[in-house]
């Protein structure tokens, strides 16, 4: 290969329909395509368009390397899944395979051979627009599911004409923009990097993901994409990566606008010597790398390495020897399989955040009567982020409960919009509303209000809404909200106004059916929260596994004054990390220790403590029940959060039912990282307790001593 072959395979362009910074020339590509100086393209939709600009490079091209098709297919291509934040609060990685599976179906027989996802930032930053596109707070949970994406995506053989290439995004502490500003800085001590952000990456490199994608932020003072401590330090000599680093949206250009690079040259230098291998969109690898290389600023070994990388994943897609797809088996819609995975999903994913006086599930008996009411009542706009352009609207919730209750009286009424200050609707609401038996309220934020550059300072409903559940809620009339959104909302200044509250998320292609479903009873709510409710935006960052604090808030002594709290609001939050209800109830008991006593030395060998809990359904219908459990290391040299998610199990109960949860508890459960730049890994003699229950905030204790 020449020098500009080379650099040419490590070039990614964008195709004409994407209208995002820097644009998409078609004409471009194909003529780099045909000169061979190209290694991938991104955003070409359809077998039809991807075979032929294939054959350009196959057939045209001097070596005829064929490319490799890219598109941010996040959760859903023609069938759009529950947003990713939804999807973890199902706490079964199940759900997040069904979507991969499908996804990879639908997009590879349309030519795409690679995803940019799965986005495994841990966040606890709900104004950040893209922690819908997270798996929220919590390490071990997103870790648990960026291993069943990928799986999900890639299955055991990438050369599947049902399969695609993953791509664990962004490397690395994205999720800790300050303030939630997107694109914004990351200052992170070394062992909160390796505690917090880097566990669901080294999860998903050893799951096999064939390629990671460089984050926009700048760690420590250094851009991701030009970070070679983490790029090659971590994640290629530490954990023995060999697949692609691709950078992100002109994110190589962008060391320029940081301050790290003087010019174009500089940056192109800096990123490739870190680590990154493919450059999206901008083009400073092409343009400079000659020039690099021949005043030794780089390495023709690292060059080769790059494209090694690149000429791998080709391979193991299977491209060299199945280039095309073949364009009669391309799906166009969503098959009726894949709108029932979705709808299940959907369902699963619903967090019952509150139900007085079980107001839930709704009456169904001949005669009863319901208002359904507000801005996403009769909407589609409940597919959320991400969604490709094309995508079928998703079934509104309105025409759904219609389906679903046949001899009940519905009427509807807008009330108010998503977004501005009209409150005209209000009375046809509230008239509505004193007309039936119950209300329900479709309330919350549109799809474009969050994802990338979605960054809000409140974390109120917008508009009008707050008035509008505020009228609805004083006729006295038992009202349900269905709350549809990408993020934590601050609802606290209304929740206790309505009976009850179901956490919908953005649910997908089958959003009403699946809404209609839950609260019928035709589906049990199971879900639980993967993210903290804060009570108001001021309390932000607000998550369940803090570090203790020398004066911590004591509840039992609320009058103490020199201690860490708010003066003008509750302390804690109003929905807390792994809540969620059910139409029935559950008993969790007290955990059961194979051992109650094991030495460092032994968990480093490879020793494991089994963790036995009995749950049992107490109640009167069939539910499923997620059974946590979190470890607390009371005193170690570097302090710890107050607890941490170690293990989570959904569970299926007949009433009175019980079963035994069982969790394996290993080195890497109870030790962490110390702050040695070098990577090192303790597990300290002590106490170690362990809490068993529904939620974060409750449960049992044992303890476990290490010696």
């Amino acid at each position: 290969m020449t020098v500009e072959e080379k650099l040419g395979q490590l070039q990614q362009l964008a195709w004409a329909w994407d209208t995002g910074p820097g644009g998409g020339d078609t004409a471009a590509a194909e003529a780099a395509a045909r000169d061979g100086l190209l290694g991938s393209v991104l955003n070409v939709v359809g077998a039809k368009a991807s075979n032929a600009l294939q054959r350009i490079a196959v057939r045209e091209s001097r070596l005829g390397i064929p490319l490799v098709f890219g598109l941010d297919v996040i959760h859903g291509f023609h069938t759009t899944f529950p947003i990713p934040l939804g999807q973890a609060a199902a706490f079964d990685p199940a759900v997040t395979v069904a979507d991969a599976e499908v996804s990879a179906r639908e997009a590879r027989s349309n030519g795409i051979h690679w995803t940019f996802s799965p986005m495994m930032d841990v966040t606890r930053e709900p104004r950040w627009g893209r922690i819908a596109e997270s798996t929220g707070e919590d390490p071990y949970l997103t870790t648990a599911y960026a291993v069943a994406k990928v799986r999900g995506y890639q299955g055991d053989d990438l050369r599947a004409p049902d399969r695609i290439a993953a791509c664990a995004k962004h490397f690395v502490a994205y999720g800790g923009a300050e303030g939630g500003r997107d694109y914004n800085t990351v200052d992170v001590s070394e062992q909160r990097l390796r505690n917090l952000y880097l566990p669901p990456f080294k999860a998903a490199v050893d799951a096999g993901a064939a390629t990671v994608m460089a984050a926009f932020n700048t760690v420590n003072g250094v851009p991701a994409h030009g970070n070679e401590h983490t790029l090659t330090g971590i994640l290629k000599e530490s954990w023995g990566f060999d697949g692609v680093v691709v950078s992100d949206w002109t994110g190589v250009l962008e060391l320029v606008m940081h301050g790290a690079a003087v010019d174009e040259a500089e940056a192109a230098r800096r990123s490739l010597t870190a680590g990154v291998d493919m450059e999206m969109v901008s083009t400073t690898f092409a343009e400079h790398g000659r020039d690099l290389l021949a005043s030794g600023a780089l390495t023709g070994e690292r060059l080769d390495d790059a494209v090694s990388r690149v000429l791998r994943l080709k391979l193991r897609l299977g491209l060299f020897d199945r280039p095309y797809v073949e364009e009669s088996a391309a799906l166009h819609a969503p098959s009726a399989r894949a709108r029932a995975a979705a709808r299940e999903a959907a369902s699963r994913c619903m967090v019952l955040l509150r139900n007085d006086n079980a107001v839930l599930p709704l009456e169904v008996s001949a005669g009863s009567s319901l208002a359904v009411v507000g801005p996403f009542a009769d909407s589609g706009d409940l597919l959320g982020t991400w969604t490709l352009p094309g995508a079928p609207e998703a079934v509104p919730v309105l025409s759904a409960l219609r389906e679903a209750l046949p001899g009940t009286d519905i009427r509807h009424a807008l009330g108010a919009a998503a977004e501005g200050a009209d409150t005209s609707g209000l009375a046809e609401a509230v008239a509505a509303a004193e007309a039936v038996d119950t209300v329900v309220l479709v309330v919350g934020e549109p799809s474009a209000l969050s994802g990338e550059a979605a960054v809000r300072s409140e974390l109120g409903l917008p508009g009008a809404q707050e008035e509008l559940i505020d009228a609805v809620a004083a006729t006295g009339t038992p009202c349900v909200v269905v709350l549809v959104g990408g993020r934590p909302l601050t609802i606290g200044r209304w929740a206790e106004k309505v009976s009850a509250i179901v956490m919908a998320w953005h649910p997908g292609i089958e959003a009403g059916p699946a809404v209609a479903d839950v609260l019928t009873g035709a589906v049990v709510p199971g879900g639980k929260l993967p993210v903290t409710f804060p009570r108001v935006v001021g309390q932000v960052p607000l998550h369940y596994d803090h570090e203790r604090t020398g004066r911590p808030y004591n509840p039992a002594e609320p009058g103490v004054k020199y201690v860490s709290k708010y003066l003008d609001v509750a302390d804690g939050p109003a929905f807390a990390f792994g809540h969620g209800l059910s139409y029935t109830t559950f008993e969790v008991g007290e955990p059961q220790l194979s051992c109650e006593r094991i030495t460092s030395v032994e968990l480093r060998a490879g020793a494991q403590v089994e963790v036995s809990v009995p749950v049992r359904n107490t109640g009167g219908r069939e539910g499923e029940e997620v059974v946590q459990l979190y470890i607390e290391d009371p005193a170690a040299t570097i302090v710890q959060p107050v607890r941490r998610l170690r293990g989570f199990q959904r569970v299926r109960l007949a009433p009175g039912e019980e079963r035994h949860v069982r969790f394996l508890l290993g080195a890497d459960d109870i030790g962490y990282w110390t702050n040695d730049p070098d990577g090192v890994f303790t597990v300290e003699p002590g106490e170690i307790h362990l809490h068993t229950g529904n939620s974060s905030r409750t449960g049992t204790r044992r303890t476990l001593l290490i010696t």
